[in-house]
């Protein structure tokens, strides 16, 4: 019989408080502490099991091991990801729903949608020269909401703009953020949940036509396993994880416009002539560098042993996406912004988890990745060569790791935009 060890535990009852002060950093600080991938940490009253780095991201993507159903916290369901979304399943039937993604962000589908932002962004730049300064991450919110819903067949009137844009921003930037807005993020969860719900009910009952080849008419009309329509209230879900993802692009949208300013080396390298894989190198750094989310869930599905200690079936497992993002084991000068590594460097897939690992069709990778790549990079080109804008000095421009998301605590602040192309 193989020896097995107990998994480190912290001695605090519960670390809820201490890991939303740090949500970032929690995990990987007390990982090191420990001097271990593993610990055990109560979390919202409950034993959670804590992993990070590379070996414990394929602990945590082997689907033999781990399952998703029932690991998100309630107050997470509740507002960031709704009930009955593609994120809380396994196997099979989230192969299935899995699928419907993939299809709905075919290549040729992602050019679309940029496309879109681009307008939208080009057609907000004459207000955005006449503006006083003003943050570029909440400016990037109804650009992006625009462009996403009319890619995704989803009718928006121009007076409803403001509205849902700041509905779909409470979800993910709200959810977190202490107990009042997260009672907003719940409210915005309702509204927009009930507004796509009438959407859908209103196309199957053929009171509305959504154009065919959209994400509103592919979610309303897909099918499960059984060959029955997902029921209206998960279609309305489905369709929120293809427009919210797409809002929450600002984050890291934000964060090309901070590594440009950041970084002025790279600002001029990239700036002076087109050089895409460069290009390429400093977004895939902005979302290594970078936070983004902190963690994900999931619960072990059956008792096993992993280097030489034990794992209950049904224990909550969180998995470190910054802090294996930011391993030294994996990443040399890991708190280093350094798009050369991207360039020199052969990148362990395993250690690279900004919006989760494993394999997009058959794992719980997020599979929107490469949509906020291509977003990102027409970040890069329009921040580059279609405006010029000054950052003024009085503002905190650190990232605030102790928010979700951990945005510039101002939201990065421009002034004096021009327009040059």
């Amino acid at each position: 019989m193989t020896d097995t060890r107990s998994i480190p535990r912290l001695p605090a009852r519960d670390s809820t408080l201490a890991l939303l002060a740090d949500p970032y950093r929690f995990i990987g600080r007390q990982a090191a502490a420990l001097s271990s991938d593993v610990f055990e940490a109560g979390i919202f009253l409950q034993p959670a099991l804590c992993l990070t780095g590379t070996e414990a991201a394929s602990l945590f993507y082997d689907d033999t091991r781990f399952i998703r159903h029932n690991a998100a916290p309630e107050p997470l369901v509740a507002t960031l990801f709704g009930r009955g979304g593609v994120q809380a399943l396994d196997d099979a039937a989230h192969r299935h729903r899995k699928a419907l993604f993939l299809d709905v962000l075919r290549p040729e589908r992602q050019l679309r949608l940029v496309e879109l932002v681009r307008r939208e962004w080009q057609a907000a730049l004459h207000d955005w020269t006449l503006s006083p300064p003003f943050p570029l991450y909440a400016a990037l919110q109804p650009i992006l909401t625009r462009a996403v819903c009319q890619w995704a067949g989803v009718p928006l009137a121009d007076d409803d703009v403001p509205a849902r844009s700041r509905q779909l921003v409470r979800l993910f930037d709200s959810a977190a953020s202490g107990p009042v807005r997260h009672v907003l993020a719940r409210r915005a969860r309702h509204q927009t949940e009930a507004w796509l719900t009438r959407l859908i009910e209103a196309a199957r009952r053929g009171h509305t036509r959504l154009s065919v080849d959209t994400a509103a008419h592919a979610v309303s009309t897909h099918v499960d396993m059984e060959g029955r329509p997902l029921p209206v209230g998960v279609a309305a879900v489905e369709l929120l994880n293809v427009l919210r993802p797409v809002v929450a692009v600002s984050v890291y949208m934000t964060f090309v416009a901070h590594a440009l300013h950041a970084h002025r080396e790279w600002r001029q390298r990239l700036g002076s002539e087109p050089d895409p894989r460069a290009a390429m190198a400093f977004v895939q750094e902005v979302r290594r560098h970078y936070p983004f989310f902190p963690a994900v869930a999931a619960r072990v599905r059956t008792d096993f042993a992993w280097q030489g200690m034990s794992f209950r079936a049904g224990q909550r497992a969180l998995f470190d996406l910054y802090g294996t993002n930011h391993d030294a084991r994996a990443w040399p000068g890991p708190d280093t912004f350094s798009p050369e590594r991207w360039l020199d460097g052969t990148i362990d897939p395993r250690a690279f988890v900004p919006q989760g690992g494993g394999d997009v069709a058959l794992q719980h990778r997020c599979p929107g990745e490469d949509t906020a790549g291509r977003l990102m990079r027409l970040a890069l080109d329009i921040l580059l060569q279609s405006l010029r804008y000054e950052v003024p000095s009085s503002q905190r421009l650190a990232p605030d790791l102790s928010r979700l998301p951990a945005v510039p605590r101002d939201g990065f602040v421009i002034e004096r935009v021009r327009r040059i192309a």
